[in-house]
């Protein structure tokens, strides 16, 4: 599927702990730099350190400060995203893909946008059986959360301007999984998700999620699955952009729009409770 006329520019970053708040910055960016220009970007990125990325609605923990400092004992960085849904965890065998798409000249629905990024995954791993559908007693459960055997492997979620969509997936490669799981489970326990009925949060159970390493191979790495992804796009006749990407960086007009947009988030995380 051609998703734009010009070529797709790669960005691949790593954001430490010191930076966490620049990778939702750079997302923002990046969006408003595609509805502007109609310039299509795939942006890969990790965090250095294992890291809780909590949705808008886990503001309404009843007990927030004691989800938060659970996570802190137990060596967890954590900020709040600009974007709805719940709890995902980052951490380096965890990757990030946005996929950035020009609208101007095609339009395409929710599910549309969502199945082009679910696509694309059982593309580039044909061997497996990916089923599209929600996946209940995960972290951040949603329609189009992908499985195999029952055991989700991502998410996807998705932000649209006037004339441009970002497609965001987080995807576990490898790692301790189990260990994710529990870690989200216990931070809504400690914040008594549970106590109060005016909003969802997911009784999280660490039996319905995996990662790829364990279906696929226990040699696989989030550079091989980013290079799988590249060549992907490639073969569906999208010219790929692998050099500009740290020119775009430098540029005055990214340096500009991604204060502005950390400026935002900054603002929204003081709202967090100091723990």
């Amino acid at each position: 599927m051609l998703l734009a006329n010009v070529p797709i520019t790669v960005i691949n970053r790593t954001y430490s702990s010191e930076h966490k708040l620049i990778s939702f910055a750079d997302t923002n960016t990046l969006l408003e730099i595609c509805d502007k220009f109609q310039r299509p970007f795939l942006h890969f990125w990790t965090t250095e350190q294992p890291t809780l990325i909590l949705g808008i609605n886990d503001r309404h923990l009843p007990n927030l400060a004691a989800g938060l400092k659970g996570l802190a004992v137990n060596h967890y960085d954590y900020f709040l995203r600009n974007s709805g849904g719940l709890a995902v965890i980052s951490d380096p065998k965890v990757l990030n893909v946005s996929l950035f798409i020009p609208t101007a000249t095609h339009n395409y629905s929710i599910d549309q946008a969502y199945q082009i990024v679910a696509d694309l995954i059982q593309t580039i791993f044909p061997s497996l059986t990916i089923a599209v559908h929600e996946i209940a007693n995960s972290y951040c459960p949603g329609k189009f959360d992908l499985s195999v055997n029952g055991q989700k492997i991502a998410g996807i979620a998705q932000r649209r301007t006037q004339r441009a969509l970002v497609l965001m997936l987080y995807m576990s490669i490898a790692g301790d999984q189990d260990g994710r799981s529990d870690t989200v489970a216990q931070f809504y326990e400690q914040g008594d998700a549970y106590r109060q009925d005016r909003w969802h949060f997911p009784k999280v159970d660490k039996a319905t999620m995996t990662t790829l390493a364990n279906l696929v191979s226990l040699d696989i790495s989030v550079e091989a699955v980013e290079d799988q992804i590249t060549t992907a796009l490639a073969a569906q006749e999208n010219a790929i952009d692998l050099s500009s990407a740290p020119e775009l960086l430098r540029s005055a007009q990214f340096i500009n729009e991604q204060a502005t947009q950390l400026k935002k988030i900054q603002l929204r995380n003081n709202q967090l409770p100091i723990v």
